[in-house]
């Protein structure tokens, strides 16, 4: 029944901009918090970003501080995305993923839903 649908990835050269979005049914955003990873080829899946629904709280990774900006629309249930300053580095299959009731989840055992991902290429 819970469903979240990646979409918004693409080519794009490096310094570029993309924005993702993380569309969601099935659930509701009460006590959630809704997170970004990504995984490139024979590398584990990497925590980007996330959003607390509850608070507004949002914590990044280190590698895409200041670059990467998440948010999120509770009328449309959608999460986004936005990838600023891309680089090579960046280049990855990008999920969106659902927790609840865990503080400041980053590993992708602390979240319950997952989309299919979308693929994010940054050429040089």
């Amino acid at each position: 029944q819970v469903q979240l649908v990646e979409s918004g990835g693409g080519l794009v050269q490096a310094g570029g901009s993309l924005r993702l979005s993380c569309a969601t049914s099935g659930l509701t955003f009460a006590a959630s918090t809704m997170g970004w990873f990504r995984q490139a080829p024979g590398k584990d899946r990497e925590f980007v970003a996330s959003v607390n629904w509850n608070s507004g709280t949002t914590d990044y990774a280190d590698s895409v501080k200041d670059r990467f900006i998440i948010s999120g629309d509770n009328a449309k249930n959608t999460m986004y995305l936005q990838m600023n300053i891309l680089k090579p580095m960046d280049t990855a299959v990008y999920y969106c993923a659902v927790a609840r009731f865990v503080k400041f989840p980053r590993r992708p055992s602390e979240y319950t839903y997952w989309g299919q991902g979308t693929q994010v290429t940054v050429s040089s």
